[in-house]
């Protein structure tokens, strides 16, 4: 697929900045096809949860382990993305866990500021061998809360973090200081387009204040040989397997696996993003 391109500048910049944004990745119908899914697995809508944030307001997600052949497999498997999260991670890749993210119009909350790592340090995880990547669902803006990052900042290593809200944030003190030596940079995309971002870099977003629902769908990726010393689920370390591309229009009528284990907020405490 020519749009799945993945380049020595792109490692580059990635390095660099902590960030890297790979516009129409996927494509728009692509996009479609994981919405129109996300919309109506029963097993997402029995799964979702929400997050506080210090403002009282909630955003919403489902996350879940032991990814199989589906639509949602078909993209945090594709082979193209996997090729690309190993080149960044310099070896064989592990699929930690799924997200999908729901921002609902006006009442979808903020996330605050944090680092993916401040809460995956508390898993067990000793080294920050870990990025996530984000596929827009929807489109994502200034106006219903895009993601926000701090360019470079991932150089910072890893900051403390408490509990801000319902959600785990990065310490003020830290980030208020960061605010004032990085760049801040509104992550806005389209539908298909693509964000991998470091553990470490900050990054928050505001509450959606429009009309329209910000969605997507980030998968979060560890090398395999960081085997976190405390009991979690063996997608954490267990080397992934790479769907062929060809796998998003095979399974495109294929929700969930029935496999899947979806995080329980009541008996989880780790409050992951």
């Amino acid at each position: 697929m020519k749009s799945r391109v993945f380049t020595q500048a792109h490692r580059n910049a990635y390095n660099k900045d902590g960030f890297i944004i790979l516009k129409s990745f996927f494509s728009p119908e692509e996009a479609g096809m994981l919405l129109k899914a996300a919309t109506m697995d029963e097993s997402i809508k029995k799964n979702t949860f929400g997050r506080q944030d210090s403002g009282g307001t909630e955003t919403k997600l489902a996350l879940w382990y032991n990814h199989g052949e589906d639509l949602f497999g078909a993209f945090s498997k594709n082979e193209y993305i996997i090729d690309a999260v190993e080149s960044l991670l310099g070896g064989r890749t592990a699929l930690y866990h799924t997200k999908i993210m729901q921002k609902e119009p006006r009442v979808g909350g903020a996330w605050e500021w944090h680092q993916d790592y401040g809460y995956w340090y508390k898993n067990g995880f000793l080294f920050p061998s870990m990025l996530s990547v984000m596929i827009a669902i929807t489109p994502a803006n200034r106006e219903n809360g895009c993601l926000q990052v701090l360019r470079g900042s991932h150089a910072l290593g890893r900051i403390d973090h408490a509990l801000v809200g319902g959600q785990n944030g990065a310490d003020l003190d830290h980030v208020n200081e960061a605010l004032k030596l990085f760049e801040l940079v509104y992550v806005e995309l389209e539908p298909g387009d693509t964000l991998i971002f470091d553990g470490n870099i900050l990054h928050s977003s505001y509450r959606n204040n429009s009309e329209n629902a910000r969605w997507s769908l980030i998968s979060a990726y560890n090398l395999a040989s960081n085997k976190p010393y405390l009991d979690e689920p063996s997608s954490a370390y267990t080397p992934v397997e790479k769907l062929p591309d060809q796998a998003i229009h095979d399974f495109a009528d294929r929700l969930t696996n029935p496999e899947a284990d979806f995080l329980n907020p009541v008996f989880d405490k780790s409050l992951q993003k």
